[in-house]
């Protein structure tokens, strides 16, 4: 039996049981956020606890410094209350913040990047030298997430040559557009037509090990923390 075959027998196998023991989702996708008076409390509060985690002290030694009670303390970090100017300027005193840092995060601006059809910029990655073609189909650089994400859409034609060693930080998702590939991750491999996917691990050695049917496109998504790097 081929490596393929294995391959796909542990995949159907592992989608029996994920079926009959689905991971519970902790976020959820349709919720609506608060009203902005809401939001801005919420942001307020963020900022409290941030700054007083940074500087290692408890909620207990917060209320003593700025002779708020540890409730209204409790309140204003999740988000319950709003704090007038006078309590904000408490805080900052304790915390040695300036008041507007406290207003960062609901001032941040919220970016997105929209690209028309075949407007997305060719870039050069480990692959181009093996005839990977990379169309970068946008990108946010800091955000309040944390979390970069680069999504590319591939090309592998007849120039194209097998890669199955990229190795790199993050979380990496594929959706098959075209062609078929046999993709390597780690030590198995993944038989992929149009529709499949594949979510994985982006540290363990991956990459098209048989480019089987010409030409080939699929989507990749590359997540991982700011500051680090996917190459």
């Amino acid at each position: 039996m081929s490596a393929v075959a294995v391959a796909e027998g542990k995949n159907i196998s592992a989608a029996v049981s994920a079926k009959a023991r689905p991971t519970p989702l902790l976020q959820d996708p349709h919720a609506v956020r608060d009203t902005p008076e809401k939001v801005l409390e919420v942001a307020l509060g963020h900022e409290v606890r941030a700054f007083r985690k940074k500087l290692g002290i408890t909620v207990a030694d917060l209320a003593a410094m700025t002779n708020i009670s540890l409730g209204m303390l409790s309140k204003i970090e999740n988000g319950i209350t709003s704090p007038s100017l006078t309590t904000l300027q408490s805080l900052s005193r304790a915390l040695g913040v300036p008041l507007t840092a406290f207003f960062r995060r609901f001032e941040e601006e919220r970016n997105a990047v929209f690209v028309k059809a075949n407007e997305g910029v060719d870039v050069e990655r480990r692959g181009t030298r093996a005839g990977h073609q990379y169309n970068l189909l946008g990108h946010i650089g800091s955000n309040t997430a944390g979390v970069v994400v680069e999504p590319y859409l591939i090309t592998l034609s007849e120039d194209s040559d097998v890669f199955p060693m990229f190795q790199h930080e993050g979380m990496e998702f594929l959706y098959m557009l075209e062609g078929e590939v046999v993709y390597r991750h780690g030590n198995n491999l993944y038989r992929m037509t149009p529709g499949d996917s594949l979510f994985f691990d982006a540290d363990a050695p991956h990459g098209p090990e048989e480019l089987t049917t010409l030409p080939i496109r699929y989507l990749s998504i590359i997540s991982y923390p700011q500051g680090s790097s996917s190459e």
